[in-house]
C-alpha cells in the first residue's frame, strides 16, 4: 500500500485536466517536490503519447505557452536563469507555487525562477517586475538593501536610480564594483506601493529568499544598507544610527551596516558617517 499523500495517477489526471482547460497556476498541497516532479513527468509522457496520434489543427505548444506567459505578465528569461518553474523536467503547463517549495533546498537558477512567480504576499498584486539581484553571484561582498523602488520595479534590477548611482560611487571609493566583486539584492523582491516601508509580514515571507541567496553566494562580507536590512540581519530592533560603526556576524559571515544611499540623498549630514562605514567595510575585507 502506498504511503504517498495522494495517488500519483490521480494527480496526473488532475494536471492533464487543468492543462486542457487552459488554467495556469496550481497549488499542490501535502506533496513533496519529488512527488510533484514525478507526477509532472507522468503527465508529460501521457500527453506526448496522445499527441502523436492526433491530427494537426491545434496551435503549437510554444505559442500556447507564450500566450499563457503574456497573460501572467511573466517576462521572457534565458533558459539558464530559469523559466518560473521549479524544475526543467516539469511539463510546460505546470507552475509550482513559491509557498509550496522548500526554498532552502533550491539551487541558484531554481531560486530565481521561484521568486519570479512568487505570490506569497500582497506585493505580488501590484508589482511590474520581481527584483531578484544584480552583480556577480560569485562576489566577495553582498549588499543588502530594503525594497525596490519605481525604477527597480520597472527594470527588474536593484539600485538603478540615483540611489544606485550613489551606491556605485561609494563602492568604487573602496575599489569594489557590482560588475565583478559585488552582488546586490534586497530584503523584499517586490516594490511596496508608494515606496512605503516594508511590513513585518512581508519581510517574514520574503526573507527566506534572501537567506538562500546569501548561502548560495557565500560572500566574505555582507553590507546591510538601511534600517530594515540592518535590523533583519543583526537580529535587533535598535536604530540604525546606534547599529552602525560595529562589525556583526550573520551566519558566521562578517556584517557591516550603514545608511541607505537614498537616505544620504535627503540627509547630506550622514555622508561622513557612511564614508567611515565603507572604510570599516574595506578593513574587514582586507582582514585588518
Amino acid at each position: 500500500m502506498s504511503t504517498e499523500p495522494r495517488n500519483i495517477r490521480d494527480v496526473v489526471r488532475f494536471l492533464r485536466q487543468r492543462g486542457e482547460l487552459g488554467l495556469d497556476e496550481i497549488f499542490l498541497e501535502r506533496l513533496t517536490r519529488e512527488q510533484v516532479l514525478r507526477a509532472a513527468n507522468e503527465a508529460r509522457a501521457q500527453a506526448s503519447g496522445e499527441a502523436s496520434g492526433e491530427a494537426g489543427g491545434e496551435a503549437s505548444g510554444e505559442a500556447r505557452r507564450g500566450a499563457q506567459a503574456e497573460r501572467r505578465g511573466v517576462p521572457a528569461r534565458a533558459p539558464d536563469h530559469g523559466t518560473a518553474r521549479a524544475d526543467a523536467s516539469q511539463p510546460d503547463d505546470v507552475e509550482i507555487s513559491a509557498a509550496q517549495v522548500d526554498i532552502a533546498g533550491l539551487e541558484y537558477s531554481e531560486l530565481a525562477s521561484v521568486a519570479d512567480c512568487c505570490q506569497r504576499c500582497r506585493l505580488a498584486e501590484g508589482r511590474t517586475r520581481v527584483v531578484f539581484s544584480d552583480g556577480n553571484p560569485q562576489a566577495r561582498l553582498i549588499v543588502v538593501g530594503e525594497a525596490p523602488g519605481a525604477n527597480e520595479d520597472r527594470t527588474g534590477l536593484p539600485f538603478v536610480g540615483q540611489a544606485g548611482k550613489f551606491l556605485d560611487l561609494l563602492l568604487a571609493s573602496v575599489d569594489l564594483s557590482r560588475k565583478d566583486s559585488v552582488y546586490i539584492c534586497n530584503v523584499l523582491k517586490c516594490r511596496p506601493p508608494g515606496n512605503r516601508d516594508p511590513m513585518a509580514d512581508e519581510i517574514e515571507l520574503c526573507s527566506p529568499f534572501l537567506k538562500r541567496q546569501i548561502a548560495l553566494v557565500a560572500p566574505e562580507v555582507i553590507l546591510a544598507v538601511g534600517t530594515f536590512a540592518a535590523q533583519l540581519l543583526t537580529g535587533t530592533n535598535r536604530p540604525l544610527g546606534k547599529l552602525r560603526g560595529s562589525v556583526y556576524t550573520y551566519e558566521d559571515v562578517p556584517l557591516v551596516v550603514t545608511y541607505h544611499p537614498a537616505a544620504l540623498l535627503r540627509n547630506a549630514g550622514w555622508t561622513r558617517s557612511t564614508w567611515d562605514d565603507f572604510q570599516l567595510l574595506r578593513q574587514v575585507m582586507d582582514g585588518s
